[in-house]
């Protein structure tokens, strides 16, 4: 299956209710309205230590809306990336020219970046020392580490990078590096080399809603750092579907041209 399709699956599967979900067993610890419903807008948990607990099942407020011309979808709530903050190196701009000249690049069932991964319901599971992130797509899984370790000097290039993190005041700052380059970034699929950073400041403003702002940087194929922000909210009384993407297409070499 061809990434835009999977993108196709994922428009349906967000713009869904939690009622979607394949379980519904009322969860502890949610705060109830008088009708029963969780309150989402209860005060913002806290950890022993004080930090907000970043705990539950989050679905995000991005929606994939599209086609776009270039055969691509975008989430509308990051369209507010102005074209200007987004400025491609000479090598950026080969890099995006390979895109255009063959808008099939990723139509492979293989692992998103976790940017992307975020557009289908995840699940956070901090414990001391490492937070835990669960990604319905792919059925995946990414691990933060707040221990105080440092970036690895020299890491074998992955999908989801090596992350460290750590708290500024009420928002957990997280550094992510490591990456391969078999990726594209949302929005607007855009490229990046092995040189991409991502900054991510996690912040949950109320019990029911977390806020994610993402920055990136990589240097060689951006000339300046951009960023944009993600908006979640929890989904409680339910988990994680099963999502799996089999390789087995055999159209892809027949499959080329411009966007």
């Amino acid at each position: 299956m061809i990434r835009h399709l999977l993108f196709m699956l994922a428009a349906l599967v967000i713009g869904t209710t939690a009622t979607a979900q394949w379980l519904n067993y009322p969860a502890r610890g949610i705060p109830r309205l008088p009708n029963g419903k969780p309150d989402l807008s209860a005060p913002t948990p806290r950890t022993a230590d004080g930090k907000p607990d970043l705990y539950g099942l989050w679905e995000s407020e991005r929606r994939l809306e599209g086609p776009l011309p270039a055969g691509r979808f975008q989430p509308a709530a990051e369209i507010g990336v102005k074209p200007e903050d987004v400025v491609l190196t000479p090598e950026g701009e080969a890099l995006q020219g390979q895109r255009k000249e063959n808008r099939f690049l990723d139509a492979q069932c293989l692992p998103a970046q976790f940017v992307t991964r975020e557009l289908l319901p995840f699940k956070i599971l901090p414990r001391e020392g490492m937070v835990t992130i669960l990604y319905e797509m792919y059925t995946s899984y990414r691990q933060i580490f707040t221990d105080g370790r440092e970036l690895p000097k020299d890491p074998n290039p992955t999908w989801s990078g090596y992350s460290v993190g750590k708290w500024d005041g009420d928002t957990l700052v997280v550094d992510t590096t490591g990456f391969n380059d078999a990726d594209s970034i949302l929005p607007g699929g855009r490229p990046h080399g092995e040189a991409l950073h991502i900054i991510e400041r996690f912040w949950r403003r109320d019990f029911g809603h977390l806020e994610i702002q993402f920055t990136i940087d990589d240097p060689r194929v951006y000339a300046k750092p951009w960023s944009f922000k993600g908006d979640a909210h929890l989904v409680p009384d339910t988990e994680l579907l099963e999502y799996i993407c089999n390789e087995n297409e055999k159209d892809l070499k027949h499959m080329v041209g411009g966007r």
